[in-house]
């Protein structure tokens, strides 16, 4: 539509003997204020001298002569914006077009043939996985099905550290407890006991020298895989982070193509610094490898250590030139946290150094933190809120509310556990993902609007009142419409754009931010209309109705979130 209206205005600056290369168009705040608004005139006004509101006429006239058949009427507001009234025949044919595209509308083509990678969510075996990661998840997902519903090859990785001191800290804790290794117990208690193992040896690295310097060994021993003992604890470990890690991605939706892992992007990394180190690239710095960084604007970092191990830089150097010999992506977008925003400027100036071609195809797109009432977590001293638990007790709040309802026990935990993935989800994309998120359970679970559940229940609602017309064989259709145009006719169709400025600005918040108003719009047409009675407009309310449930399954769709089929 937006196209249709700049060859419209520019058509009318033409007559004018005006030229414009663009016109920009946004939606009026005030719905009264029409679909579309222009400020042109203000614009060209400061070239031309003219007033901008006598241009405005101007303009407006021009387009008055030849109105085309989706524009009501157009007029001139304030000191000189031109505002636009979408005609009823225009809502009628959308409302038609969003029952004739179903699950592909809002669909686009602006990444086809585009390939592109996303990184995301990243959590390290040996360490738990905490509610970090289940924010980054979400922003990642969101990405990957906006990303996708814009016609581009899409391949989710996962990045994971399994390799690093973190490890060691988990395996000295593992090599001096008391307790067996809980083989035949369940994964749970399997996890529980890796988690208990990290922080007793991150404790024990800081406050003994003697298991510092043992943990340090471990390090080494790992990396060289040189230790037989440590080497079975070690498969150990990892195969069962990385079995909680798959039932978590299952239960969140997603499914990644590859997964990378620091212990093969070590090496790699290590001999891409020791090549460029030749080439003066890097320094030697106090028995390690440097990259200036003070030379560049930016700050100094370690890429291989005294040790002669590569350090998390260095491990990112390898995974970025692992990623573009595996897909040669046109972009490739890894979603962060914002703590590592000074990090990634840095390993981005040695990738543009590097290799020059795949400076502008690596985007960093950063998360905050996600908290709850309690604060900042930290896995090293055992406070950290883990995923799981912070599900779990979504789930018990959603059962609780749910008590009364008599449902089979299998459809009613499905219900629960897509109510509580719901609202976390929504939780964590309704705001930017640059921000930091306080997460409210209550609020989180509210049927009262500006929630996942609201979003849910109302497609629930929609889709209650299709089964009723069904059952009083009352069929849909769009031929014809209804009276004035309202409120939910004007929000159906602005869909698409929402979902294309998501993409222009990897910002999932706008997709959520226009659920809720658009289920607004509905709640409060079900509440004022009465959709199914025999009158002849029966059959267009019923696909307004229709059009909304299809445009709310789509949206939760790209926000990773399910619909029930009852709530």
């Amino acid at each position: 539509m937006k196209e249709k209206l700049e060859i419209s205005v520019k058509k009318a600056l033409k007559t004018l003997s005006i030229e414009a290369e663009s016109v920009s168009f946004e939606h009026p705040t005030e719905i009264s204020h029409g679909d579309y608004s222009t400020n042109i005139a203000l614009a060209l006004s400061k070239h031309s001298k003219e007033n901008p509101r006598v241009l405005a006429e101007k303009i407006v006239g021009e387009i008055n002569k030849k109105l085309p058949k989706e524009i009501h009427k157009v007029e001139v507001a304030g000191a000189g914006f031109i505002n636009f009234f979408l005609s009823k025949e225009f809502f009628v044919e959308q409302t038609a077009e969003i029952l004739a595209e179903g699950q592909n509308f809002g669909r686009n083509s602006s990444l086809k043939k585009e390939k592109v990678v996303i990184e995301y969510t990243n959590p390290n075996p040996f360490k738990q996985f905490h509610i970090g990661h289940l924010m980054n998840n979400a922003i990642g997902e969101s990405l990957s099905r906006i990303v996708d519903a814009s016609g581009a090859k899409l391949t989710r990785v996962n990045y994971q550290g399994d390799v690093g001191l973190h490890v060691a800290k988990a395996l000295y804790g593992m090599m001096h407890s008391s307790r067996p290794l809980p083989k035949e117990e369940s994964l749970e208690k399997q996890i529980a006991y890796l988690g208990e193992s990290y922080v007793a040896g991150a404790t024990a690295y800081e406050e003994n020298e003697e298991a510092k310097k043992e943990i340090q060994e471990i390090n080494k021993k790992v990396f060289e895989k040189s230790d037989k003992e440590i080497n079975k604890l070690y498969e150990w470990g990892r195969k069962i982070s990385l079995e909680d890690f798959e039932r978590l991605y299952q239960k969140l939706g997603t499914k990644f193509e590859h997964y990378f892992f620091e212990s093969e992007a070590g090496a790699i990394g290590k001999k891409i610094v020791l090549e460029y180190l030749e080439k003066g690239v890097f320094e030697k710095s106090d028995g390690a490898i440097i990259f200036p960084g003070e030379k560049h604007a930016l700050h100094t970092r370690v890429f291989i250590n005294s040790q002669g191990l590569p350090t998390y830089e260095a491990k990112e150097l390898g995974v970025s030139q692992m990623k573009y010999d595996m897909y040669r992506y046109d972009l490739s977008l890894v979603v962060a946290g914002n703590e590592i925003n000074d990090y990634f400027k840095v390993l981005t100036r040695v990738i543009a150094i590097l290799y020059p071609e795949l400076a502008d195809k690596i985007k960093h797109i950063p998360n905050g933190m996600l908290r709850l009432a309690s604060g900042k977590m930290s896995s090293r001293k055992g406070n950290v809120i883990l995923g799981n638990d912070l599900i779990s007790d979504v789930e018990k709040l959603v059962e609780e509310k749910m008590k009364d309802r008599e449902l089979p026990a299998g459809q009613k935990k499905e219900i629960v556990e897509k109510v509580a993935i719901g609202a976390i989800k929504y939780s964590i994309l309704r705001q930017s993902p640059g921000k930091d998120i306080i997460f409210d359970l209550d609020k989180s679970l509210s049927f009262e609007g500006d929630s996942g559940p609201y979003l849910q229940y109302t497609a629930v609602r929609a889709n209650s009142v299709l089964e009723k017309a069904k059952e009083m064989k009352i069929k849909s259709s769009a031929k014809d419409g209804e009276g004035e145009v309202n409120l939910v006719e004007k929000m159906l169709y602005r869909f698409p754009e929402i979902v294309e400025l998501s993409l222009k600005e990897y910002a999932p918040q706008y997709i959520a931010t226009y659920l809720i108003e658009l289920a607004g719009a509905f709640n409060s047409y079900y509440g004022n209309t009465k959709i199914i009675n025999t009158d002849p407009g029966v059959s267009y309310r019923l696909s307004l109705t229709e059009a909304v449930k299809i445009v709310l399954a789509n949206g939760l769709n790209l926000l990773g979130i399910q619909v029930p089929e009852k709530m």
